[in-house]
């Protein structure tokens, strides 16, 4: 039975499966990534891809990841995470497995598989919004996923929805993962604990009183304690 290997690789991971034409996950692999080392990158995704090919007939190679990819569906123009600008990666692995090999941005990828499997299967149309650390897309149009002119027509994190706003890692200001994301999450929380306000004490609490120190998991912990400056951080990310 013929099977193909999807491949995500993040900043701090590099997560990897075997799964059949209708969608069913066979096999799982993970690595840690080197992410400072962009040649590392590949050979590590390409070892990975080697381990979970071991005594299978393997048909092509998806790789998904956060990056900007272009048009082609070849060169990674720009990956904030992974050092890595303007890389042939689809080339790079094709010459090192002998397989064919479809890249494609995380957001992407994840709306296509809700579109085929999914919260989405039998639409032709649908939009798809991932938030995390910061905030991804994917369109998919006419059963057609949307790409546009340059490969990123989909990057709905980097609408600008504050003209003048926070200044964002792609280098624009106010765009809208800034306001709705985890890291925008974070960061109004150590505001709270910094200004020494009251109304921050349990948030205070959960980081030994080091505004550094407070994660993600803590505001959200407090949130569901109740915490009153926690629930309205929540809502303001959320509105």
């Amino acid at each position: 039975m013929k099977t193909m290997i999807g491949l995500d690789i993040g900043g701090t991971k590099i997560s990897g499966c075997v799964v059949d034409q209708g969608g069913t996950t066979l096999a799982r692999g993970r690595k840690d990534t080197p992410a400072h080392d962009p040649v590392a990158i590949v050979e590590t995704a390409a070892t990975l891809i080697r381990e979970l090919s071991f005594e299978r007939e393997i048909a092509a190679v998806g790789v998904a990841s956060t990056a900007f990819i272009d048009h082609t569906g070849s060169t990674v123009l720009f990956a904030p995470n992974l050092s890595w600008r303007d890389l042939p990666l689809k080339q790079l692995l094709e010459s090192a497995l002998h397989l064919p090999v479809t890249l494609e941005n995380d957001a992407n990828a994840a709306a296509w598989g809700e579109f085929r499997f999914g919260a989405a299967a039998g639409t032709a149309d649908m939009v798809f919004v991932t938030v995390g650390t910061g905030i991804g897309g994917g369109v998919v149009t006419n059963r057609v996923l949307l790409h546009g002119a340059f490969g990123i027509a989909a990057e709905l994190g980097h609408l600008r929805v504050v003209p003048g706003g926070l200044r964002c890692g792609c280098g624009n200001r106010g765009c809208w993962e800034q306001y709705a994301s985890g890291t925008a999450l974070v960061r109004e929380a150590r505001e709270l604990v910094i200004s020494e306000t009251p109304h921050a004490a349990r948030l205070s609490e959960l980081c030994a009183g080091d505004p550094a120190e407070l994660t993600g998991p803590d505001v959200t912990r407090a949130a569901a304690e109740g915490d009153p400056a926690a629930l309205e951080l929540m809502s303001d990310l959320g509105t």
